[in-house]
Order: C-alpha cells, then sequence, then structure tokens
C-alpha cells in the first residue's frame, strides 16, 4: 500500500474559472440536484474503490506535524482499494465558488476545511443549497455525538463540524504585553507589531475581521480597519504564511492565531513565553471546521467513508493533535496536556449564518476595496 502524500496546488482567476470544458448542470432549478435522504440513498454496495480527492487548506497537509498524511493512512488501511489525494486551492473556497459562478467543471469530491461564512457565500453567489450535497446522514455514523453548540446552522444541511477552536492573539510576551481592547491595538505600542491574515482566503483572516464587527458594527468596524491599517498591520494570504513563516521567524510580536496554540508551542518544545494568548475584551472569535461533499463528485461512496472516517475517536483524537483545535464529538475529549494549555475565551462571539447571508459578501467586497492596495504597498 503507498504511503506518499499527494498533493496538489492550483491557482485561481476568470481564465480558469471559465476556461474548461465540463460545466454543471442546473437546467434552472432551484433545488439542488442531488442530496438528502431522498436524492442521495446508500447504494447496497457502495463503492469503495478509486481515488478520493479532497481540497483542503495548506496547512492540514504541510507543516510540522500536519493532520492529513495520518488521516490518509489510517482511511487507506481502513479502506484498501482507495487512495487520497489531497488537493490546496491558493485562494481556498474562493476557488470553487468561482468555477460554481460560471458553471465551470469541479473536479474534486470533498471539501474540508470551510466555514459557515462559506456557506452563507455560496448561497449569496451560487444559489441556495449549491456547490454541496445536502448530506444523508443516515449513510455517516457518529453524527448524533457531534456536539450541539458547534452547529453550522446551514438550511440545507451541506456541512459537518469536525473540529473547533477560538481565534485570539497570539504574542510573544518578551516583547510586548497582552492587549485588554482592540482599541489597544491602535495605540504606539503595537505600532507595525501585528501580523494578521485576508479575510478572502485565509480562515483566521476572515473570523478576525468578524470579530471586529461583532465588536462594533461594520460601518465603525471599517473605520477601525482604517486606523489598524495606519498603526501598521501586515497581512498575508494564508495563516501558515503569517504564522508559521514571518511569527516564527521573529519578524513581528504579535499574530492573529487560535488560543491552541499554546499546546503546538509545547509539543514541538517551543519557548512559551513567545506563545501566549490575548484575549480583547475577554473575547474569543468561535469558529467551527466543516466538511462536505461537492456536488459533483466522482466518488460520493468514498467521500461519505471519508466524512465518517473523519467522526471516528481515533481520527478525533489525531486531529486534535495535529491539526492543534477542539475536537467535534462528545466522546473524543482533548487530552490532559492539551487541556491544561489551551486556552478558551470568557466570551465566545461568533456571526450566525443568518446574519452573514446577504452581507458577507458586501463586507469582504468593501474590505478589498479599501485596504488591498494599502497593503500592497507595506
Amino acid at each position: 500500500m503507498k504511503r506518499r502524500t499527494v498533493v496538489r496546488t492550483i491557482g485561481i482567476g476568470t481564465a480558469t474559472a471559465v476556461g474548461v470544458a465540463g460545466c454543471l448542470t442546473r437546467d434552472g432549478d432551484d433545488d439542488p440536484p442531488n442530496g438528502g435522504e431522498d436524492g442521495d440513498p446508500e447504494p447496497d454496495e457502495p463503492d469503495h474503490e478509486g481515488t478520493l480527492r479532497i481540497a483542503t487548506y495548506r496547512s492540514m497537509v504541510a507543516g510540522p506535524n500536519p493532520a492529513a498524511p495520518r488521516l490518509e493512512e489510517t482511511f487507506e488501511e481502513a479502506y484498501p482499494d482507495a487512495d487520497l489525494e489531497w488537493v490546496v486551492p491558493n485562494s481556498g473556497l474562493e476557488h470553487y465558488i468561482r468555477r460554481g459562478e460560471y458553471e465551470a467543471e469541479i473536479d474534486v469530491d470533498v471539501c474540508f476545511g470551510f466555514t459557515v461564512g462559506d456557506l452563507a457565500q455560496i448561497d449569496d453567489r451560487i444559489g441556495e443549497g449549491r456547490l454541496l450535497r445536502e448530506l444523508n446522514l443516515d449513510r455517516i455514523d457518529g453524527t448524533d455525538r457531534i456536539r450541539d453548540e458547534l452547529d453550522l446552522e446551514d438550511p440545507h444541511g451541506r456541512a459537518l463540524p469536525y473540529d473547533t477552536g477560538y481565534v485570539s492573539l497570539v504574542y510573544d510576551e518578551t516583547e510586548l504585553g497582552a492587549p485588554e481592547s482592540f482599541a489597544d491595538l491602535l495605540g504606539s505600542t503595537y505600532e507595525n507589531a501585528l501580523l494578521a491574515q485576508h479575510p478572502v482566503t485565509s480562515i483566521p483572516g476572515q473570523a478576525f475581521l468578524l470579530w471586529t464587527i461583532e465588536t462594533a458594527d461594520a460601518e465603525t468596524a471599517f473605520d477601525y480597519w482604517e486606523e489598524l491599517v495606519a498603526n501598521g498591520v501586515r497581512v498575508h494570504d494564508s495563516w501558515s504564511n503569517a504564522y508559521r513563516g514571518a511569527y516564527m521567524d521573529g519578524q513581528r510580536p504579535m499574530v492573529v492565531s487560535y488560543s491552541t496554540d499554546p499546546v503546538f508551542a509545547a509539543a514541538e518544545g517551543y519557548e512559551r513565553d513567545r506563545h501566549r494568548v490575548a484575549f480583547p475584551n475577554d473575547e474569543g472569535y468561535a469558529l467551527s471546521e466543516g466538511m462536505g461533499i461537492f456536488e459533483e463528485a466522482d466518488e460520493p461512496d468514498l467521500a461519505y467513508a471519508f466524512l465518517e472516517h473523519v467522526l471516528a475517536v481515533d481520527s478525533q483524537h489525531e486531529l486534535a493533535r495535529r491539526n492543534v483545535q477542539f475536537p467535534a464529538v462528545e466522546d473524543a475529549g482533548p487530552s490532559p496536556e492539551f487541556s491544561e494549555v489551551a486556552r478558551q475565551p470568557a466570551e465566545p462571539v461568533t456571526t450566525s449564518y443568518t446574519e452573514l447571508r446577504g452581507t458577507l459578501g458586501e463586507w469582504l467586497e468593501d474590505w478589498t476595496g479599501r485596504f488591498d492596495d494599502p497593503l500592497e504597498d507595506q
């Protein structure tokens, strides 16, 4: 059996979105083409032979101890006639949303790593319940073990959470102290100190933007971002580039990341002083990551098997340890070592699907229009 993790990296652009031969079939119907118990029945003999292609983000497949190779190994042990191939689009799920808008071919089966905001974007830009199929939960053992508070609230039943975390600020306390509020980040103490991520191409980057909006309102939040940019925030296109690149290289003493980063630091033997967690206003942005199956998946049976495999206790433990996030299922609690070091905010905040529907796209467009050029000039 092979043990070579295959990863494909792909870009995004208008040319690639429309310059393909295959197209999705819509036929003017407002209902998704498949999904649900009636539209996605379990076959008498599921086909578990073939190559399952999974779209995910870079840190899932690369870095000191990524989760993808271990998930691949255990899945292929359980399904010896299957191979996994990981696909990392440079622009995240935006790559597939763009292709969906142009009705272009999508040649992956599973989407692994998206948020409730992504679901709202799909419905705003492609159509209600599109891109990912409504899941038949009868085909996935273990969904009853998912913690209730992690529900992604998708009205079309396309998503299951596989882990959760809290976006926060991680800082080097040998160089500066923790900000007590968002206003503190605008002061001279934090000038040219903060690393963040682009909200269009990064999950924690989008969460940080939404956090600033939740703290105030959209208009006030963008005024706040004007001041944050003026105070020297540097924005990277991905969490990996901001955290594993710039922050770990010591380029700046603070980064938008996760409150579980001290677990990573302890496991890798890094100095804990450089991995302290700050919760401005005692808040952290609660962020569950979801998984689903694309409408046009070539390997739906393998895709369902993979989603079930991810919810298994052993897989949940591996994801918690390697992805450094909290497990999604009730019977896979974090290890004592994890619980001792990981932080949780006193006041978790988040934004619901209903709040994001019809507004997230406008916020992202507004943010990009205002700040992309000034940030490129840094």
